[in-house]
């Protein structure tokens, strides 16, 4: 017969027969903090009975205890939020303000370009007009052709993909790899 000491080491097998429930709910208890392991799968036989009726019963051992568990849990819930927000981002339904601002940024670019051009594209045109109003009809003509091509302009989420990608410092061949990948 075995002599039960201070020092009494038993296996995950042992503890789960010696508390009536199965080595996976060890395991759990385990992972969760209630138990803690002397080795691998390996458990003090008196600490171990000893945190399970505290565990059991609703007694923790102290409130520093307690508050590493909350501190646990606003940690794991803190890092789900931040995976569901990345997920979001990299499916493109939701946006980092600093990429609307880039693209907002791309976009008065684009319409300072198309306006700084008019005056070459008109200058030749309206100085061989004899009439105001005709130079009038003429600059109206181009500033409409500029708005058509800027109301055409289109929200483009590849390029937005490409920015999230750029600013996360992913490569573009992991992309590919990764389309591959999802293909099969």
């Amino acid at each position: 017969m075995m002599e039960i000491s201070a020092k009494t080491e038993v296996s995950t097998k042992e503890i789960a027969l010696i508390l009536g429930v199965t080595a996976r709910w060890v395991q759990q208890l385990t992972q969760d903090g209630i138990f803690s392991t002397i080795g691998r799968g390996r458990y003090n036989l008196i600490e171990t009975v000893q945190s399970y009726i505290k565990f059991r019963t609703g007694k923790e051992a102290d409130a520093n205890d307690l508050e590493r568990k909350e501190a646990e849990l606003s940690i794991k819930k803190a890092k789900a939020i931040i995976t569901v927000l990345e997920a979001k981002e990299l499916q493109g339904k939701m946006h980092r303000s600093e990429d609307v601002a880039a693209m907002t940024e791309d976009l008065i670019y684009t319409i300072r370009s198309m306006l700084l051009a008019l005056p070459g594209r008109l200058a030749v045109d309206v100085a061989l007009t004899q009439d105001p109003a005709e130079a009038a009809e003429i600059i109206r003509r181009e500033v409409f052709k500029v708005m058509e091509e800027l109301s055409n302009y289109k929200y483009d989420p590849k390029k937005y993909e490409e920015r999230v990608r750029e600013r996360r410092n992913w490569d573009v061949r992991q992309a590919a790899i990764d389309d591959l990948d999802d293909e099969s």
